[in-house]
């Protein structure tokens, strides 16, 4: 795809005549496609925040965690196809009822629909089934609001949200879908900001940044609505629409206060685990489980209103205190690794699995290390810095890693 196109199709505006596939084979990665843009919007926000607020629009910690969430959640892409289209395609082969033609624009436009309409459902009940939450909750746990946050993913939510897909398999083309699903994604990327206020007319039917900074935030007011991917006429259909009002406090009622990204993917599921065993009674048991983030014995499904912590205004995020250099080192080797994995997955096909093996347990000791930096939670980061220094620099010896600029061996060597 060329240049102009990824930038549309970041936008959700490139038309069937440009999206149309035969097969999935044909349909481009314009996801992986989109990391140069995802980078420019990232410095441009950072340049019109400044000459809005005369500050930044993100910190430093923030956006290291989550940029780890972001590339952990991808590394099960180096193995296999994403199990949304996996899913699709064996129901499309085996059940469908009807095959509308790939290239007709009134599928796209229909997919375009029931793919947004699937989401609205699944983001709804991710939020409204604790296990489910378990696992979105890692999206919502930065307390700062920018582009950094639409690339704060978690690992364990695509095991679930392929169920909502599977009935337009029965007579949309998996080519068709394929397209769709990459586009609603990358459409949610923008609508993370503070930049953009208000957009008029298109508020009654797209999602748009302020109707998802209503999503984002932790006033009572905000909790359980705005639920839309790329139009927000399904909240306003279902009930679950609220338009921004009072300034929006970011992040979950009870923050996780971590940026270790193996901590913010299991701290909600240990939670679980923990109350799951002190909650007496069977029913009570499952219903941990299967009841909103907020219920308990005698409370409605969704928990109590008045239970949600007030917002003062005075709300503090968690930033702890950190040498400047430390800072600056975090950002050099945090930069270091995300070329490591570019490089692994540009080469993933010519390397043997315990290669693949090693380098994503390097990556994820590497996040791992940081978020633990990040925190100041010494002497812990410390020892373990060390050591994925020395490992790095075994298994850069021996050729495990490799850079993408070989003109830069020996600088990372050093």
């Amino acid at each position: 795809t060329a240049p102009g196109q990824q930038l549309r199709a970041l936008f959700y505006v490139l038309p069937p005549s440009e999206s149309s596939f035969r097969t999935v084979e044909e349909v481009p990665d314009y996801v992986e496609k989109s990391i140069p843009f995802f980078i420019a919007f990232i410095g441009l926000e950072f340049a019109v925040s400044w000459v809005q607020k005369r500050k930044l629009s993100g910190r430093i910690n923030d956006g290291i965690s989550c940029l780890s969430l972001g590339i952990l959640s991808r590394l099960p892409d180096v193995f296999f196809r994403s199990i949304d289209l996996i899913s699709y395609i064996y129901v499309w082969n085996n059940y469908r009822l009807f095959e509308l033609p790939w290239d007709s624009p009134w599928t796209w436009y229909l997919t375009f629909l029931g793919v947004d309409l699937a989401y609205y459902f699944f983001h709804r009940v991710s939020h409204e089934v604790n296990i489910l939450w378990a696992a979105h909750q890692v999206h919502h746990s930065s307390e700062d609001y920018n582009f950094f946050t639409a690339l704060r993913q978690s690992v364990l939510q695509r095991y679930t949200s392929w169920i909502f897909n599977l009935p337009m398999a029965l007579f949309i083309p998996p080519s068709v879908f394929a397209v769709h699903l990459q586009f609603n994604l990358l459409y949610q990327f923008w609508i993370h900001t503070e930049v953009i206020a208000n957009l008029g007319p298109l508020e009654w039917i797209l999602n748009t940044p302020s109707h998802h900074r209503v999503h984002h935030g932790r006033n009572p007011y905000c909790i359980d609505k705005n639920y839309g991917g790329t139009l927000i006429i399904w909240d306003r259909i279902f009930g679950t629409f609220e338009a921004e009002d009072a300034k929006v406090v970011y992040g979950l009622t009870h923050p996780v206060n971590s940026f270790d990204p193996i901590m913010l993917q299991i701290h909600p599921l240990a939670h679980i685990w923990n109350t799951f065993w002190a909650t007496p009674g069977f029913c009570n048991k499952l219903s941990v489980i299967f009841k909103g983030p907020g219920w308990g014995p005698g409370k409605p499904r969704l928990g109590l209103p008045e239970e949600i912590p007030v917002i003062t205004g005075k709300e503090v995020p968690f930033n702890p205190s950190l040498p400047a250099y430390l800072n600056c080192y975090a950002v050099v080797h945090f930069a270091v690794i995300t070329d490591l994995y570019t490089e692994l997955l540009g080469t993933v096909t010519m390397l043997s699995q315990g290669t693949v093996l090693l380098r994503i347990g390097f990556i994820i000791l590497s996040l791992t290390s940081f978020g633990l930096l990040l925190e100041n939670r010494q002497p812990t980061a410390g020892i373990l810095e060390i050591i994925r220094c020395l490992v790095f620099v075994g298994v850069y010896k021996l050729g495990y890693l490799r850079s993408q600029f070989s003109s830069l061996a020996y600088a990372y060597e050093v």
